[in-house]
């Protein structure tokens, strides 16, 4: 089997196509949320703490030279790094409210009492030997 076939069949494999539509949605969904907190969530909570905008809040550890143009601005951007925080804690609750979801469905499917099995011939031929025998009167 040459190498191109052996990719052919890799790809055609639906769990190649469903990882990589998860992906896809993923990254869609990573930015949404990305979205949602730097644009709806972290304003109003600046606004709480005092007009903060947190994407500017860093520790300058080396300052920016006007004067030359070599030398930049060394900082730690914490501000970036607590947006990074609350996306991934979104993104986690997402996550567990999806994952609790499921967990619900597949037990309310396993909870569901399974029809009785048909019974077999030997079965449904003493069953109706008993109900003739009922039937039956006594003597």
């Amino acid at each position: 089997m040459g190498m191109v076939a052996e990719f052919k069949d890799f790809i055609a494999r639906g769990n190649v196509i469903d990882l990589a539509v998860g992906v896809i949605i993923g990254a869609s969904f990573g930015k949404i949320v990305t979205s949602l907190v730097e644009q709806v969530v972290m304003p109003p909570v600046g606004l709480l703490l005092g007009k903060v905008d947190f994407s500017n809040l860093k520790w300058v550890l080396s300052p920016e030279d006007p004067a030359t143009e070599a030398i930049e601005e060394v900082a730690i951007q914490y501000g970036a790094f607590i947006n990074t925080l609350i996306q991934f804690a979104i993104v986690a609750f997402v996550i567990f409210l999806m994952v609790k979801g499921i967990n619900r469905m597949r037990r309310e499917k396993a909870a569901e009492p399974e029809a009785p099995a048909a019974p077999t011939a030997t079965e449904a031929l003493l069953a109706e030997i008993r109900d003739e025998l009922k039937a039956r009167p006594r003597t």
